[in-house]
C-alpha cells in the first residue's frame, strides 16, 4: 500500500516539527521551506493535526507550532488519522456497506488487501514520532553531521495560547 500525499507529508512535517522544537515553536514558513511542501498545504495539515490534540499552536509574534504531547507517545497511526487518511487496501475502503465490485460481492482478492492493511496499520502503530526521531539523530551522527539538542518536553499551556 502506498500511503498518498497527504499521509507522507503529515509524518514529515511532524518529524521535522519534532526535530526542531528546541527552537520553542516552529513556524509553518520554516517547515516549508525545509521540506519543499506549500505553506498553505502545511497550513491544512497542521490545523488538522491541531484539532486531533497532536500539536498545539502558539499565536503573535514569534508564534508557531510545537507538540502537544511528548514525541513518544505519538505513534504514526495517530498522525495518519489525524489528517483523516485511510490506511485501507481494499477497493471498497474497507467500509462493510460497500462492496468491492458495486454488486454486494467482495473481489476474489479482498481479504488479502484487507490483511495487508491491518499489517501496515500495525506497522505503523509500533513506531512512534520519537523513534523516528531517535532514527534521523542516529543517522546524522553516523554521518558526521553535528546532532542538535533536543527539547523532548509536554506544552506549556500556561504560557500560550492556543488556536
Amino acid at each position: 500500500m502506498k500511503l498518498t500525499t497527504k499521509g507522507r507529508y503529515a509524518v514529515t512535517a511532524m518529524l521535522d516539527l519534532a526535530l526542531h522544537q528546541s527552537e520553542d515553536v516552529v513556524t509553518v514558513a520554516d517547515v516549508s521551506r525545509r521540506q519543499q511542501i506549500s505553506v498553505a498545504y502545511l497550513e491544512q495539515l497542521f490545523g488538522r493535526m491541531r484539532r486531533f490534540g497532536l500539536i498545539e499552536s502558539v499565536r503573535g509574534p514569534g508564534g508557531g507550532y510545537r507538540l502537544a504531547v511528548p514525541d513518544s507517545e505519538i505513534p504514526l497511526t495517530k498522525i495518519v488519522e489525524a489528517v483523516n487518511e485511510s490506511i485501507s487496501t481494499t477497493q471498497c475502503g474497507g467500509e462493510s456497506q460497500n462492496s468491492c465490485k458495486g454488486d454486494a460481492q467482495q473481489c476474489l482478492t479482498h481479504d488479502l488487501w484487507e490483511e495487508l492493511g491491518e499489517r501496515i496499520a500495525s506497522f505503523l502503530g509500533g513506531i512512534t514520532l520519537g523513534d523516528l526521531v531517535a532514527r534521523h539523530l542516529q543517522k546524522e551522527s553516523a554521518q558526521g553531521v553535528p546532532v542538535r539538542m533536543q527539547n523532548h518536553h509536554v506544552s506549556r499551556s500556561a504560557t500560550h495560547d492556543t488556536a
